[in-house]
């Protein structure tokens, strides 16, 4: 027995291995390997390796493969009812053929995960802005961050925004309000921040530019535009200086929990970047918990552009 498929463009450039995870299942990479070596699958009547990348319109074939069910295990799927969808929607601030930008709420992850179920991905996957498309991801938010977050409707518009932000082309600015009276009005942070992966320390360097919008004795609200992309960084940098962010549970400069606010007020609060001699500026409105403890802390923020 034979399964064919077609490549659409969304797995354009994708590698082989990836593409049949995607589109059989969560497939072991010895099962992938053997059944290549074995001619078991081909593309275009041809035997080519997992590493080969799939071009739009080629024809995959299965040969007499059973895949069993303890070899596939999909990738639950978060199901967004039609309220949150709706609500997702709404705060689209632009959407065009290639990719939407939206006014992220605090509180949703980006992608699914063990600790986090309701995410933008699945939500939009289910929109009727990605109706037969898929959603791509190009870039990183934390989910109690809010603002200006960007998704493709292809992989190429994807890999371009990706390279875009990796090669440090998208200038990104976040505002924040923070404990205390920083020292300094304007500058230059320059850090070596500590991660782990799986146990492994690793340390990045990391830069931002930073200016002061409005303080007091008890306050500060912060404009800062990271060079690099590190994770936490921003939070990890006011953090590392005793200014905590607000709201902010895992890097906070004080012990007590109390009065602590519910949201982080930590704001991406605008992105600039050019794709063939087009510029691209969006801005994110503030939101309203953010205005409000503002107010509180008497902070203005006359200065933000």
């Amino acid at each position: 027995m034979v399964k064919s498929y077609i490549v659409d463009s969304t797995y354009n450039s994708m590698r082989l291995d990836r593409w049949l995870r995607n589109k059989i299942g969560n497939i072991p990479q010895g099962l992938i390997e053997k059944s290549l070596r074995a001619g078991k699958i081909k593309i275009n009547k041809k035997k080519v390796k997992s590493s080969f990348k799939v071009q739009t319109n080629d024809k995959i074939d299965i040969f007499n493969l059973n895949f069993k069910e303890n070899y596939i295990q999909k990738k639950k799927t978060y199901d967004p009812s039609t309220k949150i969808i709706k609500s997702n929607e709404d705060l689209v601030i632009d959407n065009n053929e290639n990719f939407i930008v939206l006014n992220k709420s605090a509180g949703i992850s980006v992608q699914g995960g063990t600790k986090s179920k309701k995410n933008l991905i699945d939500i939009f996957a289910k929109s009727k802005i990605f109706d037969g498309i898929k959603p791509f991801s190009v870039h990183r938010l934390d989910k109690d961050t809010s603002g200006v977050f960007i998704m493709a409707k292809n992989r190429q518009t994807a890999q371009l925004l990706t390279s875009l932000f990796r090669l440090r082309k998208v200038h990104k600015t976040y505002l924040a309000i923070c404990n205390g009276e920083l020292e300094k009005n304007s500058g230059e942070w320059t850090d070596e921040l500590t991660r782990y992966d799986n146990g492994k320390k690793i340390v990045e360097k990391a830069k931002t530019i930073f200016k002061v919008l409005d303080k007091n004795s008890n306050s500060s609200l912060v404009e800062m535009k990271p060079i690099t992309g590190r994770k936490h960084q921003l939070r990890k940098q006011l953090f590392n200086i005793g200014h905590s962010i607000y709201g902010d549970k895992k890097y906070r400069t004080f012990k007590s929990t109390k009065g602590l606010n519910k949201e982080l007020m930590l704001h991406s609060y605008q992105i600039r970047f050019m794709i063939e001699n087009k510029k691209y500026t969006y801005k994110a409105l503030l939101p309203d918990y953010f205005k409000k403890l503002m107010r509180t802390k008497r902070l203005n923020f006359s200065n933000l552009k």
